[in-house]
């Protein structure tokens, strides 16, 4: 292989993780807003979201999602995260 198409193929491999990257953090901005989805992998995702944005409005958001969902594993994440943001906003 040249040392030009090396190039190329780090070029496109580079090319490839920043349009995954940006795809993927398109989806869970799009999912941030779907923690009351009647879709479990959805709610998941806006767990996620709001794990990384602590506050107090999404201590309360977290409180009216635990008080509504029944999924187990669900609620757990849900709880684990409340606990924490309360510690770390105290």
């Amino acid at each position: 292989m040249s040392r030009r198409g090396g190039w190329y193929v780090i070029g496109g491999v580079a090319a490839g993780f920043v349009v995954g990257a940006l795809l993927a953090q398109r989806q869970m901005g799009r999912w941030r807003s779907s923690l009351f989805s009647s879709r479990p992998l959805r709610r998941l995702a806006a767990l996620g979201y709001l794990s990384g944005h602590p506050g107090p409005e999404a201590v309360r958001l977290l409180r009216d999602y635990l008080a509504w969902e029944h999924h187990p594993a669900l609620r757990r994440r849900a709880d684990a995260l409340v606990r924490r943001m309360e510690r770390t906003l105290v």
